[in-house]
């Protein structure tokens, strides 16, 4: 599966990583949840959740199963004036 971490979370993928993505190998049967607590993020730094461009609020993210060839994208929250 892919992971994209967007802003200031792409400091929590892997060097060599390309377009604030890598790929990722994760258990059979992983949810959104474990993948967050693998790349050592919080929940309060994930505030836009997405996978295959649905949205996932953070209420079913220890819920929603992973799948292979699944792209999981995450943005922190973003401030601005």
């Amino acid at each position: 599966m892919t992971l994209k971490l967007f802003a200031l979370l792409g400091r929590h993928l892997p060097p060599g990583s390309v377009a604030n993505a890598t790929e990722v190998d994760m258990a059979e049967e992983s949810d959104i949840g474990a993948l967050i607590a693998h790349f050592g993020l919080s929940d309060k730094d994930c505030h836009l959740v997405l996978l295959n461009g649905a949205f996932v609020p953070p209420d079913a993210r220890t819920s929603t199963r992973l799948s292979p060839g699944d792209t999981v994208s995450i943005w922190p929250p973003i401030g601005g004036g």
